[in-house]
């Protein structure tokens, strides 16, 4: 919230003066202009800071008087305090440009990645007074000129020092928001089970795979369809791992059925970690493993029937080079409910966001 405070004062700051001696001063309020026809609204807004080219033009306006704003050394007007404040709020990999309107600032993507929030930070920084900025969610994928957040400085003339204290927190806790690049960019898959091995059944898992690693920048380098054969899964597991493969993606075989071996097959390889189960729907037999630095993530069947799984909520963050943990699966119980919508708006709803 803002300090009531500033508006009792803001009367003390404005100042009449001849607009010859307006220059590097600052507007306390819009100035119109109307030409008939032509155009109508504001030539100069509140805030402006008048330069020496401005005075031919406020009077031909009929400006010989303006009210301008007497700012004191501790004062800041919004427009300027907004750029302090979008500065130390961006990251790596996340911009701003554009003068400020009315004390605000859009943050944005300076290229396609995913989306980091220090959301405890943020809140921190929501607490100073006269300051605000929201954002989009933590582990968000976004594009190259994507909005991302918006800040601004709630008053029209902010404290030096309140300024400051947010400034300072920002820097010091920071980033606060940053753009992770995509690293992991060479996929390959695994497709098990005896009945699409066979040829009982078509493969239909490879056309959704492919579609959202390409969606995100990354490529499938290689496809492979497996018997139910826990030998022969842990060989081309290690074939993958050996061919210079960034991530490995493998389907079926996921549930508890005993047929189901896949997850046998990843273990029988020597992976060093192996996380099952996920707090989400759809998406809770899914399953993790990490051999060395190179995570191998099994989809569940429901991937082929729902537009979005637990599987997209963490491919983003393995192609960012994370690590997610058990920890992490299971943080997905608050917002990792899918609504099955009838028209599915993925990522434009709650599904895995907290």
């Amino acid at each position: 919230m803002c300090n009531a405070s500033n508006y009792d004062k803001l009367d003390d700051l404005l100042s009449k003066i001849p607009v010859e001696q307006a220059v590097g001063t600052r507007l306390a309020h819009d100035i119109t202009e109307i030409r008939p026809g032509e155009f109508k609204g504001p030539s100069f807004r509140r805030g402006h800071k008048v330069e020496q080219q401005d005075l031919c033009h406020l009077m031909r306006l009929g400006k010989r008087h303006l009210y301008v704003l007497d700012l004191k050394e501790n004062q800041v007007h919004e427009d300027d305090a907004v750029v302090e404040l979008a500065s130390a709020l961006a990251g790596p990999g996340v911009t701003f440009g554009g003068r400020p309107k009315e004390g605000k600032l859009q943050l944005t993507a300076a290229y396609s990645g995913l989306l980091k929030v220090d959301a405890e930070a943020l809140v921190e920084f929501n607490l100073i007074p006269d300051v605000m900025c929201a954002s989009l969610h933590d582990n968000v994928p976004v594009n190259k000129g994507q909005i991302l957040a918006g800040t601004r400085a709630i008053p029209l003339i902010i404290d030096r020092g309140v300024l400051d204290q947010a400034v300072t927190l920002a820097a010091e806790r920071g980033p606060i928001f940053s753009v992770a690049t995509y690293c992991r960019l060479r996929a390959r898959l695994i497709i098990t089970g005896n009945e699409v091995y066979e040829g009982l059944i078509e493969d239909k898992f490879e056309k959704i795979v492919r579609h959202k690693l390409e969606a995100l920048g990354a490529g499938l380098e290689e496809t492979v369809i497996l018997p139910d054969n826990v030998h022969v899964i842990a060989e081309h597991v290690h074939r993958f791992l050996e061919a210079g493969t960034d991530i490995i993606v493998t389907t079926g075989g996921m549930s508890v059925d005993p047929d189901d071996v896949t997850r046998l097959g990843i273990r029988q390889a020597g992976v060093e970690t192996m996380h099952y189960g996920a707090a989400a729907l759809p998406g809770a037999m899914a399953m993790l493993a990490y051999k060395g630095d190179i995570p191998i993530i099994g989809i569940p069947a429901c991937g082929l029937y729902h537009k979005a799984t637990v599987f997209d909520l963490l491919l983003p963050r393995l192609l960012a080079g994370e690590n997610p943990d058990q920890r992490d699966l299971a943080s997905y119980a608050v917002g990792g409910l899918c609504l099955n919508c009838e028209t599915c708006r993925y990522p434009s709803c709650s599904f895995g966001k907290s």
